[in-house]
């Protein structure tokens, strides 16, 4: 159980489209299926890295203070709902770049890196939303949960490269704004359950 919700967290956090999946989507347009999954590869480990240190920096403090757990899970919560919202009221306004050049192996790592760790609002909305997870978990569920995230992370970071890599332009517009659609209703009715669990344990 704790496996299964970790990957449909780990579906919604990564889904919407931002910086790091821009990337993802733009590695797939632009390069050969070998050369743009070795890419892809380099941004799933760090952000899979990003998701170890999210999930258990701030949601091992989190699980040794009961009140702290209690007001960042009600926190985490309301600012889960918020950005559901944000992925669903914008879903119609993203737009996809591409670029068509060519770099190293080590441009990409440091591309990886960058568009993992350098966005200053996905720091905070990872640290939140992974560290509100924890404080829900015992010690057992919560190895299963950030497998489940860092699964769900690969499955889509891969997929979606070879997706692109297939169809190249040929993707309706439509399947992007579906998919922005869905993760938004999944990450706000995930708020709504951190809200009510740190109430319930209030009470």
């Amino acid at each position: 159980m704790a496996y299964l919700q970790g990957l449909l967290i780990g579906l919604a956090f990564v889904a919407p489209i931002g910086m790091q999946n821009i990337y993802v989507f733009n590695n797939g347009l632009s390069y050969k299926l070998s050369r743009a999954l070795l890419y892809t590869f380099f941004v799933w480990i760090f952000d899979a890295l990003f998701c170890f240190a999210a999930f258990y920096g701030i949601g091992a403090l989190i699980s040794k203070n009961h009140f702290v757990k209690i007001v960042i899970m009600i926190l985490g919560g309301a600012l889960t709902v918020y950005i559901g919202y944000g992925i669903i009221r914008s879903a119609n306004q993203r737009a996809i770049t591409s670029e068509d050049n060519k770099i190293s192996v080590k441009q990409a790592i440091l591309q990886a890196i960058v568009v993992s760790w350098a966005n200053p609002q996905a720091l905070i909305d990872g640290t939140m939303m992974l560290g509100a997870s924890r404080g829900t978990l015992t010690t057992a569920e919560s190895i299963f949960f950030i497998i489940g995230v860092i699964t769900s992370s690969f499955i889509w970071d891969m997929g979606m490269t070879s997706a692109f890599n297939i169809l190249r332009h040929r993707m309706p517009g439509k399947i992007l704004t579906g998919i922005n659609l869905v993760s938004g209703l999944i990450v706000f009715g995930y708020g709504i359950f951190l809200i009510v669990n740190g109430i319930q344990q209030v009470m």
